[in-house]
């Protein structure tokens, strides 16, 4: 198949089936990078939200890159994978201090910044200076493998290179934005992962996977990482209408955001066996049990924890690990927080 049968039936979809998205009725290579970085790993329509929100609070890349960061972690609270906020902001102040707030123009020099790889920088080259560059997410490897019938591995190093090209084949090098924002749409609303719409597709005589039967096979991906089961027990602990958080360290999950004390273990245990626990033992004299809370699951993607809050009052602010700091509920509305924290201090402060 030739970009001159695939591009122009693909367009002609887009035409009457693409979707009205605010960051494609700009040019402005700073909407767009933050509208990518937030639909990485995030359907659009939850996605859609926080673009508004950050915009609102960063009009600019300079205010994001002047930005705490822990407003930017605040306003990202709740959509998951927090490296990509952390690397957002990084990634501003590079451009900001590195290049004068000006994005570079090509896909080869936005590959030099920090923190946008091939995807970003090719969706930032062509929607916002229409270079003929191919965006590769999942959807286009879906739709590529499916009507292709390719079944190289896409987890694999070999299916980048192919589908790549492939793709750069493909795209319509007079107007590259409308055939990225294209392909992209029709792998998520029209080739979707299961049950696509076969019988109504534009492609449907010439796809293989349609021809073939192969709709559930394709694309070849390799199985995940297994999950790793976690099981925390967080100590909500209580003194005169304040409560005690740390700040979780480095190398873990919701690094940055704020959290309880924390005890893990390889099981989720009664409060006998938990008190047990060394600085519990040390504290016991000064600490009431208030209550025992349901157990709460929260699924990441490779880690899936299950997590118990044991609401305790204090005598004292003293003899607590140095990392414990206690805020009023106006302070901790303003940290940013994991969402199973968020979470339980909605159910804490209703009761």
């Amino acid at each position: 198949m030739t970009n001159d049968f695939f591009a122009p039936k693909l367009l002609a979809w887009y035409d009457r089936y693409g979707r009205d998205l605010p960051w494609r009725h700009t040019t402005d290579p700073y909407c767009i990078w933050l509208s990518e970085i937030i639909l990485q790993q995030t359907r659009v329509v939850q996605g859609m939200p926080y673009y508004y929100k950050f915009i609102e609070a960063f009009p600019t890349v300079t205010d994001l890159a002047r930005a705490d960061e822990r407003e930017v972690l605040r306003l990202w609270q709740g959509l998951g994978y927090y490296s990509r906020a952390r690397n957002l902001h990084r990634t501003a102040q590079i451009i900001v201090t590195e290049y004068g707030g000006k994005f570079p123009q090509t896909y080869h020099e936005l590959l030099k910044l920090k923190g946008i790889g091939p995807y970003t920088a090719a969706a930032i080259a062509s929607f916002a200076f229409n270079e003929s560059v191919a965006v590769l997410d999942g959807n286009v490897y879906r739709v590529l493998s499916r009507i292709f019938g390719i079944e190289t591995d896409i987890a694999s190093h070999a299916a980048k290179a192919e589908f790549t090209s492939l793709a750069n084949q493909l795209i319509d090098p007079a107007q590259p934005a409308r055939f990225n924002h294209a392909i992209m749409d029709f792998g998520a609303t029209q080739c979707v992962p299961v049950s696509p719409q076969c019988m109504f597709c534009t492609f449907n005589t010439v796809c293989e996977a349609n021809a073939t039967g192969r709709q559930a096979q394709l694309p070849v991906k390799s199985k995940k990482t297994k999950v790793r089961e976690r099981y925390f027990h967080y100590l909500v602990i209580e003194h005169e209408g304040r409560l005690g958080l740390r700040e979780r360290p480095a190398k873990d999950v919701w690094t940055s955001m704020f959290d309880f004390w924390l005890v893990e273990d390889d099981r989720l245990l009664d409060w006998e066996t938990l008190s047990e626990h060394p600085l519990l033992q040390t504290l016991q004299s000064q600490l009431t049990l208030e209550q025992e809370s349901t157990s709460y699951t929260h699924v990441l993607s490779h880690q899936r924890i299950q997590a118990k809050f044991w609401h305790l009052k204090t005598s004292s602010e003293e003899g607590f690990p140095a990392e414990l700091h206690f805020y009023s509920p106006d302070k901790i509305e303003k940290l940013p927080k994991p969402v199973l924290v968020v979470n339980y201090l909605n159910q804490f402060f209703e009761s």
